[in-house]
């Protein structure tokens, strides 16, 4: 194999594997939406996903693969924080006149960014995904492949999160009531 075939491999897996819509995915989407912190909060989940890539590919993966424990730790504390999101998310669908579709309320810069890291960090998957799965399998390759193969997957992430923010940003025109938007999609 050669090192484009390794860069394209990591590539399709990456973007596989990043397309399933979760919190976070929702999350970016929403921002683009409203068009508010779009830049910083896409860079910050590319970012975050090419160091755990990074860290997979260099070994990390097979070292957590082997950690039950951490697996565990990972797992509840990604299950408390979704689980307490989804009671908030409950608590404002229970309220009669709460949810306005398509005017959803922008985020402070602080908040915004911690609900970013939370929805990046606190996803247990996130781990199982480009940890463990996509440094397992960086294993298949040696060297300059193995690199490529994980600049790969770690641009498939760029890709996708400023395609999702500038793409949500870019499409609100074509919504029936596009919802109010910040004055800037930095």
């Amino acid at each position: 194999m050669n090192i484009l075939s390794a860069g394209l491999s990591g590539f399709a897996l990456g973007g596989s594997l990043i397309v399933a819509i979760g919190a976070q995915n929702a999350f970016i989407l929403r921002q683009g939406l409203i068009r508010v912190h779009v830049f910083l909060l896409c860079l910050i989940c590319a970012l975050s996903d090419a160091a755990l890539i990074a860290a997979g590919v260099g070994g990390l993966g097979s070292v957590v693969a082997k950690s039950p424990l951490l697996i565990g730790v990972v797992t509840l504390a990604g299950s408390l924080f979704l689980g307490s999101y989804a009671v908030m998310a409950f608590r404002r669908a229970a309220r009669p006149g709460v949810l306005v579709a398509g005017a959803p309320e922008a985020m402070a810069l602080k908040p915004a960014i911690l609900a970013c890291l939370a929805f990046t960090f606190l996803n247990p998957h996130v781990y199982l995904d480009t940890v463990v799965l996509l440094g397992s399998l960086s294993a298949a390759f040696e060297g300059m492949e193995r690199v490529a193969y994980g600049a790969g997957a770690a641009l498939a992430s760029f890709v996708w999160f400023f395609g999702l923010g500038y793409g949500a940003a870019f499409w609100r025109r074509s919504l029936p009531n596009p919802p109010p938007g910040g004055s800037s999609i930095w």
